[in-house]
């Protein structure tokens, strides 16, 4: 399936603003658990696979993936 979709990315952490650019246009947010959470629309799978390699490569800890509606914002 080759859908854009949208998805939260939930990261250990407060990720600094220059990390914004790396993530090719996905917004960042500091979450009051300690968390960054990056979220916005991603095309494809193969696109999604290719953003949690660059997250894996780097050595960021991930904490969890979801794919969530347009309308919907699980924070």
């Amino acid at each position: 399936m080759s859908e854009t979709g949208r998805y939260e990315i939930r990261l250990q952490g407060h990720l600094d603003t220059r990390w914004t650019a790396w993530f090719d246009g996905l917004t960042l947010t500091h979450e009051s658990d300690g968390t960054t959470l990056i979220h916005g629309s991603v095309i494809d799978q193969a696109a999604l696979h290719g953003l949690l390699q660059k997250i894996r490569d780097v050595g960021l800890p991930l904490v969890s993936v979801t794919r969530v509606e347009p309308d919907q914002h699980t924070t």
